[in-house]
C-alpha cells in the first residue's frame, strides 16, 4: 500500500482503495439482495387478491418459505464452493443469477410458477452474503471490520427501503409485475463494474498456487508483501495446540473441536436474527394492516424498520470496533425484543414508528455484527465456507418465520400475537452470545494463527 495511506495499526491502512472498491461492489450486490427479499413482504398485500389465484396468507407464507429453501440450499453449497472455485466468480454468478430469476417473477401465471421462480431465485440470493462477506472481509482492517461489515449488511435494509419506496410510488399505479422487472436493473447497474474491476481473494489464489495472480492484484493495489504475507497461514509447529485445521477441509474444520462450539452458537444465533429480520420484512406490512393502518402507512412502517437499521447499525458498528462484539450484540439483540414488544402495545403512531426503527436496527444491526464476529473467529482459508453455512443454517429461522406467522394471521389470532413470537428470538439469542469461547489462538497468547489475519490486516 502506499506509505501515506497508512493510518490502522502498526502503519497499516485501514481505509485503503482496495478496501472501498470490494466494499462498494459487493454493497451493492447485497442491497439488490435485500430488495429482493423485501419485495415479496412489499406485494403480498397485491398478490393475496389477485384474480384467479385464490391465495391464502398460510399459502402466502409458504411461498416465502420456499424462496428461503432455495436461500439455504445455495448459502451452504455457494459458500463452501466458494473456497473450491473462487469468491469473484461465485459472486458475480450469484448476482446474475437472482436478477434473472427476480425479473421472470413478473411472468408468472399462478401461484406455483411464481413460488418456483422465487425458489430459484433464493439459490442465488442465499450464495450472496456468504461470499461478499468474505470478500469484503479479507480485504479490510481489523481495526475497522464492524464498521466495514455494517457497511455492507446496510446495503440489505437499504435494498429494503428502495423496495418500499418503489412499492409506495408503483403498487397504486400499476402492478405488482412492476416490482419483480425492476429487480433486473443490477445487471445494468453493477454486474458491468464486477467483471471489470472486482479483485479474486488473494487468499484463495495463492492457496491454489496462483501466485502470479496474486502478485498482480498485489501491485496494482500497492500491497505490499509484507501485507499479503500476514493472509498465509502461519507454519504448523507456530499454531497453539488443538487448534491444527490446516490440513482439513473447510467443513470440516468449522466443526473440529477447537471451532464446534463457536461455530453451534454462530449457526443458532443467525437462526434467531434471520427469523426476526424475514418475519418483520415479510409481514410488517400485512400486520400494520390488520393493526388497522392504511396500505400506504403500513409499508411506511417496512420503510422506516428498514431505514432504522441502515442508520443505526452504522452508529452502533462504531461502538462496536472499539468495545468488542460480545457487549454490542447481546445488546442489540436485547433492543430487538423490546422494540417488538413495544409494537404490541397500543401506542401513538410516533412511538410506533420509533420502536419500529430500534426494531430495524436490533434485528439487522446484529446480524451484521454477528457476520462480522464470524469473519474475525476463523481462519481466512475457511472464511466463505463459515459465512456459508452461518447464513445457510440461519435460513432455517428465515424460512419459519413467514408460514408461522402467516398461521397466527390466518388463525385470526390478535395482531399482538405475532410480536410476541418475534420477540423471543432476541432474548434467546442474547443468551447464546454468552456462551462463544475465546478464537483457539486468543486463547493461547496468539494474535494471528491459522491464517486468521487478512492480506490487509494488522496484528491486533
Amino acid at each position: 500500500m502506499h506509505e501515506d495511506s497508512r493510518r490502522g495499526s502498526r502503519g497499516h491502512a485501514t481505509w485503503p482503495p482496495v478496501t472501498l472498491l470490494v466494499l462498494a461492489i459487493c454493497g451493492i450486490t447485497v442491497t439488490a439482495d435485500g430488495y429482493d427479499v423485501v419485495v415479496y413482504g412489499a406485494v403480498i398485500p397485491s398478490l393475496l387478491h389477485e384474480p384467479g389465484w385464490h391465495l391464502t396468507p398460510a399459502g402466502a407464507g409458504l411461498i416465502g418459505s420456499i424462496a428461503l429453501v432455495g436461500m439455504l440450499i445455495g448459502a451452504t453449497t455457494v459458500g463452501t464452493l466458494t473456497d473450491t472455485l473462487g469468491r469473484r466468480r461465485m459472486l458475480i454468478g450469484c448476482l446474475i443469477w437472482f436478477s434473472v430469476m427476480t425479473g421472470l417473477c413478473a411472468t408468472a401465471t399462478s401461484p406455483e410458477v411464481f413460488g418456483l421462480f422465487r425458489f430459484l431465485a433464493g439459490l442465488g440470493l442465499g450464495g450472496v452474503l456468504p461470499t461478499a462477506s468474505a470478500l469484503v472481509g479479507e480485504y479490510s482492517h481489523p481495526k475497522t471490520r464492524n464498521l466495514v461489515f455494517a457497511a455492507l449488511f446496510s446495503g440489505f435494509p437499504l435494498g429494503g427501503i428502495i423496495a418500499a419506496l418503489t412499492g409506495i410510488l408503483v403498487l397504486p399505479r400499476f402492478a405488482w409485475q412492476v416490482m419483480f422487472l425492476v429487480g433486473l436493473l443490477p445487471l445494468l447497474l453493477v454486474l458491468p463494474l464486477a467483471i471489470r474491476s472486482l479483485p479474486e481473494s488473494m487468499t484463495f489464489l495463492r492457496a491454489k498456487g496462483r501466485h502470479a495472480e496474486a502478485d498482480t492484484i498485489a501491485d496494482r493495489w500497492n500491497i505490499t508483501s509484507e501485507d499479503a504475507q500476514q493472509g498465509v497461514p502461519t507454519p504448523k509447529e507456530q499454531r497453539p495446540s488443538g487448534t491444527d485445521s490446516g490440513s482439513m477441509s473447510p467443513v470440516r474444520a468449522l466443526f473440529s473441536r477447537s471451532y464446534v462450539v463457536a461455530t453451534a452458537c454462530f449457526l443458532a444465533m443467525t437462526c434467531l436474527c434471520l427469523f426476526m429480520i424475514y418475519g418483520f420484512n415479510t409481514w410488517l406490512p400485512e400486520i400494520m394492516r390488520r393493526a388497522g393502518y392504511s396500505a400506504g402507512s403500513s409499508l411506511g412502517f417496512l420503510l422506516v424498520f428498514n431505514i432504522g437499521a441502515v442508520v443505526g447499525t452504522l452508529i452502533i458498528s462504531l461502538a462496536a470496533d472499539r468495545f468488542g462484539s460480545k457487549p454490542i450484540i447481546t445488546t442489540t439483540y436485547l433492543v430487538s425484543s423490546v422494540a417488538v414488544t413495544l409494537l404490541s402495545l397500543r401506542l401513538p403512531t410516533t412511538v410506533l414508528y420509533a420502536a419500529v426503527a430500534l426494531g430495524g436496527v436490533g434485528a439487522m444491526g446484529t446480524q451484521s455484527f454477528v457476520l462480522a464476529y464470524v469473519s474475525k473467529h476463523y481462519p481466512a482459508r475457511v472464511g466463505a465456507t463459515a459465512m456459508g453455512w452461518t447464513l445457510g443454517f440461519g435460513r432455517l429461522g428465515s424460512m419459519l418465520a413467514p408460514p408461522l406467522l402467516g398461521l397466527i394471521i390466518g388463525a385470526g389470532l390478535a395482531f399482538q400475537w405475532n410480536f410476541y413470537a418475534l420477540a423471543v428470538p432476541g432474548v434467546l439469542g442474547a443468551l447464546l452470545v454468552g456462551l462463544v469461547p475465546r478464537t483457539p489462538q486468543t486463547a493461547a497468547g496468539y494474535g494471528g494463527v491459522g491464517g486468521t489475519a487478512r492480506p490487509l490486516a494488522g496484528q491486533t
